[in-house]
């Protein structure tokens, strides 16, 4: 008997199925097997986007290159638990008592409802306020207390740094590295001129990381594999299967999802093709595979707890052990899409590499995927996190 091995490795389970190549098996084969993997380790990310009247570019690269960064982060070693909250400030629909600051969403596992959020955005006015969202993450988010855990914040903005004198900088940085939370500032601008002093000093008292970008520099380079990755996206849709009270929603919202980055920028198909074979992308909330195999051995569903009207139609007429081999037959299928999703990124992820370099030295800076990936690739380094 053949052995057939098909491994999520960013998924963080492993299944392992028995086949017959040829010959009839003396012994039928032995159901799919989920074996444990090691804990995973928090990682916490704040992102704070100024969304006042000029910062459209920055708000587009966001919704096109954050999957970037979350694929890359997957890639970690321990494997990283992800949790994304995002902000707004300098938004004049917003109050004056707030500080033209609003948390849209907070610490989520979703990744899906944090696109939506992000395609959401517009901008108005422009009173930016750097010291005031910085706090409100520091402050009011539920960050994780795990001692081992990397707590980071992002704010990108193009105005001065300085602006706020209830909140200052200063004060709201010091706040935040108390609670053990670095401070990634991208200043929108030139890095040599009078503002961005203000932005690297953001940086500094937090431990973090500075960069200057062109925010309207935000274009995803295209790429041979950029076709057949987003061939992969649209055949992994398939093997998800909603329940519950939040399924019909969350199959919809992935497919508004795909639709917004594709009408976007085709290219970011890609990206988000190579995020959905991580296992930061969980839909455990309305996916029953992801909730029947993924997370800790504790918070996995049982199937057979489950009401019959909480399962899809197609699976209320199915005994229990039908209904298991149906879900495992699913596992199965998305591991194979999702190996092949991880062996085209490769390729992709290389023509990109020597692509960014060239782009970079013709232009000289970085656009926003590429100093938030360093950013935060040299802050996962420094928290015990390695990366290939």
């Amino acid at each position: 008997m053949k052995q057939v091995l098909v491994t999520a490795v960013a998924a963080g389970w492993m299944v392992v199925a028995g086949s017959v190549m040829g010959q009839t098996a003396a012994a039928p084969a032995a159901p799919a097997a989920v074996e444990p993997v090691a804990a995973a380790k928090p990682v916490d990310l704040a992102i704070c986007l100024d969304t006042s009247g000029s910062m459209d570019g920055l708000i587009d690269a966001a919704r096109q290159k954050l999957w970037g960064i979350v694929s890359d982060l997957a890639t970690a070693k321990p494997r990283p638990a992800l949790r994304v909250a995002l902000l707004s400030f300098g938004n004049d629909s917003y109050t004056p008592e707030s500080g033209w600051v609003k948390v849209l969403i907070p610490f989520t596992t979703d990744l899906d409802e944090v696109s939506k959020q992000l395609f959401a955005l517009t901008t108005n006015g422009g009173t930016e306020y750097v010291g005031r969202v910085v706090h409100k993450a520091a402050a009011d988010l539920a960050w994780t207390q795990d001692a081992g855990a990397m707590k980071l914040i992002i704010v990108a903005g193009n105005e001065g740094a300085d602006q706020d004198a209830t909140v200052t900088y200063q004060q709201a940085c010091g706040e935040a590295i108390g609670k053990g939370i670095m401070v990634n500032a991208i200043y929108c601008g030139d890095a040599n001129d009078g503002i961005a002093p203000g932005w690297r000093d953001v940086a500094k008292l937090a431990d973090g990381e500075f960069a200057a970008i062109d925010q309207n520099r935000n274009e995803v380079i295209p790429t041979p594999h950029d076709s057949k990755l987003a061939e992969l996206s649209a055949a992994i849709n398939a093997t998800y299967v909603a329940y519950g009270a939040h399924g019909t929603a969350g199959r919809a919202n992935q497919a508004e999802q795909d639709a917004n980055v594709a009408r976007a920028a085709p290219a970011a198909v890609a990206q988000r093709a190579s995020m959905k074979a991580t296992g930061l992308y969980s839909n455990r909330h309305w996916d029953l595979v992801d909730a029947v195999f993924t997370g800790e051995e504790k918070d996995r569903v049982k199937l057979e707890s489950l009401k019959e009207e909480e399962l899809p139609e197609a699976m209320r007429t199915m005994t229990l052990a039908e209904r298991k081999s149906h879900l495992e037959s699913m596992l199965k299928q998305r591991a194979e899409i999702q190996r092949q999703i991880a062996e085209e990124t490769v390729k992709r992820d290389a023509f990109l590499e020597q692509a960014r370099r060239e782009q970079a030295a013709a232009e000289g800076r970085a656009d926003f995927e590429s100093v938030l990936r360093a950013a935060v690739r040299k802050q996962a380094e420094r928290k015990g996190f390695s990366f290939k």
